[in-house]
């Protein structure tokens, strides 16, 4: 595995740590939203049968297994994520699924990812770009092992588009979820969201990158009055 920065060595400890209560908090916090988030962005994808699909900082699998519930039987895919502790939660999850047989985990962070050029069909990341340290690099590495035709969807937070909701988001966002996050599980690690969120690109800076990295055709989708944004781009054929 590439070295990784102190920066990305404290995001991976942090990570690590709340990993036992990660799913618990995604569900509360958002109020179960996120599992539509993440099926609208898997829709996004174009898979074929016997096709493959890289799910990246895929944490306790929850996109992984969404994209096998969608997908044709013969579809595989690996996770990939640099935190140890969200995989051993995540091995657990998938083997206790019906696809335990197409879902592999492995150990990689996005900016080094142990991939040839040019073999999957797909590749997402939901709530992980954020947390890339070189982020530039990360989406040059998922242009590289797509093939042709084969489309990114990236999912993150975004700053909502109405101006009244964004005052209340910022509320929930800045005051309640730290607290609840404390009460939960570590008050640190959910102060660092919001202000990893406020810290990244704004929706046109990000598809600037994208595009930057090898991508074409990037399409941007609001979800929740654009609590998040999810980038789809495709790879030229």
């Amino acid at each position: 595995m590439e070295q990784l920065t102190e920066k990305g060595r404290g995001i991976r400890e942090m990570f690590d740590r709340i990993a036992p209560r990660y799913d618990l908090l995604n569900r509360v916090l958002s109020l179960g939203i996120d599992r539509k988030w993440r099926r609208f962005a898997v829709g996004q994808l174009q898979v074929p049968p016997d096709g493959l699909i890289l799910d990246i900082a895929t944490g306790t699998g929850d996109v992984a297994l969404e994209a096998a519930r969608q997908t044709h039987p013969s579809v595989k895919i690996i996770g990939s994520d640099f935190t140890q502790g969200m995989l051993v939660l995540g091995r657990q999850k998938i083997r206790r699924s019906s696809y335990h047989d197409r879902i592999l985990l492995v150990n990689a962070p996005c900016e080094s990812l142990p991939h040839p050029d040019m073999v999957f069909d797909g590749v997402t990341i939901a709530f992980g770009i954020r947390n890339v340290v070189d982020r530039q690099q990360g989406l040059e590495e998922m242009a590289r092992v797509l093939k042709p035709g084969g489309r990114a969807v990236i999912l993150e937070f975004a700053t909502p588009l109405n101006g009244f909701f964004r005052k209340l988001y910022y509320f929930y966002f800045l005051k309640v979820l730290p607290w609840l996050g404390g009460l939960l599980s570590q008050r640190s690690a959910y102060q660092y969201l919001p202000d990893s969120v406020l810290e990244f690109p704004h929706r046109q800076e990000f598809s600037a990158m994208l595009e930057k990295a090898g991508f074409g055709d990037v399409r941007i989708h609001n979800l929740t009055g654009g609590i998040v944004a999810i980038h789809v781009a495709t790879k030229p054929s």
